[in-house]
């Protein structure tokens, strides 16, 4: 029987999901489709039995349904367990759905090459950055320091964690030269005033890496502000891809073009924006 995947969210028509994926099949030769769905809020349990009965390959969970899926699936994976969130979903040889969470590896591999020893700054202390966050330890990361508004969710977070520290915005604005590694993951990183961003960036270490989780616009005020200490800044289209190329290796066992992907969406979205 010809393979299918798909993501379910609400919404869902502007998700770049489904072109990336079919891209890819079609490179690698795969009989298989990608199919966006439509869930209603309270219609996921029924969506997902409808995917079980259907045979659905394996698919993709995006908001708001990366936590409520999970009491749906036969067994989740502790790259999901440990942040309570899936955003995919595989099918074993035996017919069982387990969920994976992709998107804090997806954002790692993002970053290219960086080591354990590398001192991290996360900004947030929201979903995305516990996805990020548990990622990092998961591979050996111990320097991990959480900035948050409300300090109670960072201290929550690294509690979760056993290691890091978790600091106020003003302590890790004040203490910035000492992180390698900054990473935006609030929605103050999209207002437009220099005023509104999360931190202030002017005591940025030399070599310094910046990275907005948001891909679009592909150039955030968050981004724009770091581009003008000359380091290296990252948007969130290669936390997309990579994130989505992990589940495609999931489902059939190759990992796909990356950079051309990234390259592609790039297009799509009709930015020029370059990682540095």
């Amino acid at each position: 029987m010809k393979k299918w995947f798909a993501v379910i969210g609400n919404p869902i028509s502007h998700s770049l999901s489904p072109n990336m994926h079919d891209t890819w099949l079609k490179q690698l030769n795969i009989d298989a489709s990608y199919i966006p769905i439509h869930v209603e809020q309270d219609q996921l349990e029924q969506a997902v039995e409808s995917l079980k009965l259907l045979g659905c390959s394996g698919w993709n969970v995006t908001v708001p349904f990366k936590e409520a899926i999970i009491p749906f699936l036969d067994d989740v994976d502790d790259s999901a367990k440990g942040i309570g969130a899936v955003n995919t979903v595989v099918r074993t040889l035996d017919n069982k759905y387990v969920g994976y969470n992709t998107d804090g590896l997806g954002f790692i591999e993002s970053l290219g090459y960086i080591l354990p020893e590398h001192n991290i700054l996360l900004i947030g202390a929201g979903g995305a950055a516990r996805g990020i966050a548990h990622a990092f330890e998961r591979l050996g990361f111990t320097q991990i320091t959480i900035a948050n508004r409300t300090l109670e969710k960072a201290i929550v977070l690294v509690d979760e964690l056993q290691t890091g520290q978790a600091l106020t915005l003003d302590e890790a604005e004040n203490n910035l030269n000492k992180f390698d590694i900054i990473i935006q993951t609030t929605p103050l990183g999209m207002k437009s005033s220099e005023a509104s961003l999360p931190i202030q960036l002017n005591r940025l270490k030399e070599n310094a890496i910046v990275a907005d989780i948001v891909y679009n616009p592909l150039v955030t005020p968050f981004i724009e502000e770091a581009k003008k200490y000359n380091v290296r800044t990252i948007n969130g289209l290669g936390m997309l891809v990579h994130q989505g190329a992990l589940a495609f290796s999931y489902w059939n066992g190759v990992i796909p073009d990356t950079d051309g992907m990234i390259q592609q969406l790039i297009e799509q979205i009709g930015g020029n924006y370059v990682n540095r």
